[in-house]
């Protein structure tokens, strides 16, 4: 059978057609617009999502048996805001992930509500980028769209109920919003009375793997797909991007190098840190993780690429990097403000350290180490609460450079695992939706299967101690700049 993963991310969505045996049959990618409306804000129209998704599915099934098409599912970008009316149109653009426009609402919930109650109620505390600052954002400025609200979906869950009319969405997705307790995995009713949001406007909530329901009958016409498609819970990015590189079951990790930067760590059993640096979500294998999110990574390198540099030629930028560890530059990678481990919205990205000796190399290769410090930050937490991590997987577009990798291997210590597909959210939605469909009896099972791991950087005794050395000194810059940003703003 085949099974179509669908990775609904900021730029594009990725979908994926996998086979029964985990072998990669094909991959169309659509783009869509990204909206700045103001500074700090990013919008966009589930719309377009929607109408990606549609011709993506007629294209990536394009010339194979379309009756072997058995289940669909998702790995979706997390804590976007969709509101839908009575009538089931969309109220207004969705806000996404690294929107920052929710700093006195996050004010509010932490330091009213306070901090500890956030995390007795859904074991984590408000950031600007979660979906329940966004929904009191809405009923203090918008109160007109507030009135209109019928039911509050994540991005991939508005594609599942455009699939499926099935009002649902997935524990995992669902623990980044801010209204979930994450540890019984239930709506929190003391989050709902202080959001003002009825039970009866979230999603019917289940396990990443359950079946939600199957294409609706306008749709598969339009598709050309059987009404029995199975259409499937899906996960949040990060807890698909696990699935995909068999991050599962306990003590596994996983980095992600995408426009954002996670770094992931999987566990049978819930837990929290005191100071809530790391998110405690559920995970899509049926127990939970742990995870540090910076809102910009890979992001980082193609604004600098892109953006300032200008060249689309990023290989040829890092071949002229030669001397790791011995930087002198450094890079503060806050270009949308930090999440994990600082929750800093107003923070900014700075190069720090430039003299006159200062190349083009120098910079570039400050940008790659300073998202690898970014996500060291989060590694430290994870330490400091007695988890001994000493591999990773790595997946996401930047992971795809021999050069980062290598980077990150010795700026954490960690030995760096290379999968044989790098396709991330995508691919851990097929896998999720071949488990749904009978095809392995659990995620881990699957996942046992399914994911090959065919290269490892090993981390260089000589090189760690040198970017110990350099971290040192980046851990201290963020502290001292901390108090001008928000004059910048």
């Amino acid at each position: 059978m085949l099974y179509i993963g669908v990775d609904l991310g900021t730029s594009a969505v990725k979908l994926l057609l996998m086979e029964g045996n985990g072998t990669i049959r094909n991959i169309v990618s659509k783009e869509y617009e990204l909206y700045f409306p103001h500074p700090g804000w990013s919008e966009q129209k589930p719309e377009d999502w929607w109408n990606a998704v549609l011709s993506g599915i007629k294209e990536l099934t394009e010339g194979f048996d379309k009756s072997e098409v058995a289940g669909i599912s998702f790995g979706g970008q997390m804590h976007g805001l969709v509101i839908l009316d009575r009538d089931d149109n969309v109220i207004r653009p969705a806000i996404l992930w690294n929107d920052g426009r929710t700093t006195k609402e996050c004010d509010y919930l932490n330091n009213v509500i306070g901090k500890d109650k956030l995390s007795e109620y859904t074991a984590n505390i408000s950031f600007t980028g979660f979906t329940a600052p966004k929904i009191l954002w809405v009923k203090n400025n918008e109160p007109e769209n507030f009135a209109k609200i019928d039911k509050i979906m994540l991005p991939k869950d508005y594609i599942a109920y455009k699939l499926s009319g099935s009002f649902c969405t997935d524990v995992s997705d669902a623990s980044g919003m801010l209204l979930f307790d994450v540890k019984n995995k239930t709506w929190s009713d003391e989050m709902c009375e202080i959001c003002s949001v009825k039970k009866s406007q979230l999603a019917k909530i289940y396990e990443s793997y359950e079946i939600v329901g199957t294409l609706k009958k306008d749709v598969a016409c339009e598709l050309g797909l059987s009404e029995s498609v199975k259409i499937v819970a899906g996960a949040g990015d990060n807890a698909a991007a696990a699935v995909g590189t068999g991050t599962v079951g306990d003590g596994m990790c996983n980095i992600s190098l995408g426009t954002s930067g996670t770094i992931f760590i999987s566990s049978e059993k819930f837990g929290v840190d005191a100071n809530n640096k790391l998110h405690s979500f559920a995970h899509a294998d049926g127990h939970f993780h742990l995870m540090g999110c910076m809102l910009s990574a890979a992001s980082c390198n193609k604004w600098w690429m892109d953006e300032i540099i200008g060249t689309k030629d990023y290989a040829s930028e890092q071949k002229a990097i030669e001397k790791l560890g011995e930087n002198h530059v450094f890079f503060l990678p806050y270009l949308m403000g930090e999440r994990a481990p600082h929750n800093d919205p107003l923070a900014r990205a700075t190069f720090i350290g430039m003299t006159m000796d200062t190349t083009r190399a120098d910079m570039t290769q400050a940008v790659l180490e300073g998202v690898a410090f970014g996500l060291r930050d989060s590694l430290e937490v994870a330490r400091s609460l007695g988890i001994n991590i000493s591999r990773t997987k790595i997946c996401g577009g930047g992971a795809k450079s021999p050069l980062w990798k290598k980077i990150i291997a010795n700026v954490m210590n960690l030995k760096v695992d290379v999968i044989e597909s790098e396709e991330g959210p995508g691919y851990g939605g097929a896998i999720l939706a071949a488990v749904a469909c009978g095809e392995y009896a659990s995620v881990e099972e699957a996942c046992a299967k399914l994911v090959k791991i065919v290269d490892t950087v090993e981390p260089e005794p000589e090189l760690v101690a040198k970017y110990e050395e350099r971290y040192q000194k980046f851990v201290k810059i963020y502290p001292a700049l901390k108090d001008i940003f928000p004059e910048l703003n």
